[in-house]
């Protein structure tokens, strides 16, 4: 593989992670002192209550399943990064990759033989919350905050971010500099998952993962043979000591989306509630119309990296994520994958359900409504929206309609 070229952006700093930020990153404050209301602040009040026990495993996986079980994420989503790039970055190696599972409001990090699991937990108000729990059994498990040591990487990042390294051959990353960079779905499919392993069929595209770069003179030179378009990763990993035998490129494709429209919904909030009353406002009417033009570009897919080829993952992912809904009144739904040419069938962020989305200050949520109904209704016919057709603007509107609660009236009409 060739060098990226210089003038390109360079995702190479601090390696490919799930990088986690919390309150007091988004807040720039300090850490938070009101009750939290996240799902794992919330799975832990059900514990302390009596209401919930989680169960233990002795076949190694300790309470990892029973804990993505009362948190609703699903197996599937397991993704696997094996650059060091962790709070536990001794144990990981491309032989012992670090694994991710997720869904729209939380994500677990699992390492073998680590001494803890690893948590981002998303608080409707509050933000993006880290924490950790005990891998040793105890009698009453506890989800513990973490702050000083996670702002060392996370605080960077100013959230969540997804990046891609040139790995060593033991998955240090080569790093050249302080800026931090992420990948999401804008960002080309050769630029992605260099640190992580991917398995499923991607065409004649090629990715940066499943490779590492073996000579620490040419750390930037990966060997690329045999790395594309795989089925199983049997041959670099021991499926048997992961809850699951994959990396889905389709649940790697998911969360690249969904970090930096987290961030991006995060980062409104915050600048509307810096800047609430109406002076401080009017003064900044610029800067906030930049962040909503930002966010409404980001949610409508404006500059998504094409798919030049179908792709296909190996696990159940595509069809759970799908699954989940909400779906209209003719069975469609924002969460329905495309992969053809694009990541979904329908160019709008399923994340307009989540709670962040319906937190945002309510002048920061009724101008992003306002600029979308403008785009799907047609009023809006700028070129960077050309990429929606108008059978997708009118298919859009008509979902939307149908399967979100509290929109302005002016969407019914």
């Amino acid at each position: 593989m060739s060098v990226i070229d210089s003038n390109k952006r360079l995702w190479v700093l601090l390696g490919a992670v799930l990088v986690i930020g919390s309150g007091a990153v988004l807040g720039g404050q300090g850490l938070r002192t009101s009750a939290l209301n996240d799902p794992v602040a919330l799975l832990q009040k059900q514990i302390e209550r009596g209401e919930v026990k989680l169960d233990y495993s002795a076949d190694g996986w300790g309470y990892l399943p029973s804990v993505l079980n009362h948190l609703g994420i699903n197996v599937d989503s397991q993704i696997l990064v094996f650059s060091k790039t962790s709070l536990q970055f001794t144990k990981i190696s491309p032989k012992t990759p670090r694994a991710i599972y997720f869904n729209d409001n939380v994500s677990v990090g699992y390492v073998q033989e680590g001494s803890v699991y690893e948590f981002t937990s998303l608080d409707p108000s509050q933000g993006l919350v880290f924490y950790t729990m005990d891998t040793q059994r105890t009698e009453t498990p506890r989800f513990e905050r973490k702050s000083n040591e996670c702002l060392i990487c996370h605080a960077p990042s100013g959230g969540l971010v997804v990046t891609s390294v040139f790995p060593s051959a033991d998955g240090t990353p080569l790093i050249t500099g302080t800026f931090f960079e992420g990948v999401d779905h804008r960002t080309p499919i050769e630029h992605r998952w260099g640190g992580w392993y991917v398995s499923g069929t991607h065409g004649s595209m090629h990715h940066m993962g499943n490779a590492v770069a073996p000579d620490p003179d040419r750390p930037s030179d990966l060997e690329e043979s045999g790395t594309q378009n795989l089925w199983s990763l049997a041959s670099r990993i021991d499926p048997s000591k992961y809850l699951t035998s994959t990396s889905d490129i389709v649940a790697l494709m998911t969360i690249e989306h969904q970090t930096h429209m987290t961030n991006l919904i995060n980062g409104l909030s915050r600048q509307f509630r810096l800047t609430s009353d109406k002076g401080t406002l009017a003064k900044s009417k610029n800067s906030l119309d930049r962040t909503i033009d930002q966010i409404v570009d980001y949610m409508l897919f404006v500059d998504e990296a094409p798919l030049r080829d179908p792709v296909q993952g190996v696990s159940s992912f595509t069809r759970t994520f799908a699954q989940r809904g909400p779906r209209d009144r003719h069975g469609r739904s924002l969460r329905d994958f495309d992969l053809q040419r694009r990541l979904f069938r329908y160019p709008l962020s399923y994340m307009i359900y989540s709670e962040i989305f319906d937190a945002m200050p309510a002048p920061a949520r009724d101008r992003v409504y306002q600029r979308l109904f403008d785009v799907l209704s047609g009023r809006d016919q700028s070129p960077k929206f050309a990429h929606i057709s108008d059978a997708d603007r009118t298919a859009i509107l008509e979902i939307v309609r149908d399967t979100k609660a509290g929109l302005p009236d002016y969407w019914s009409s």
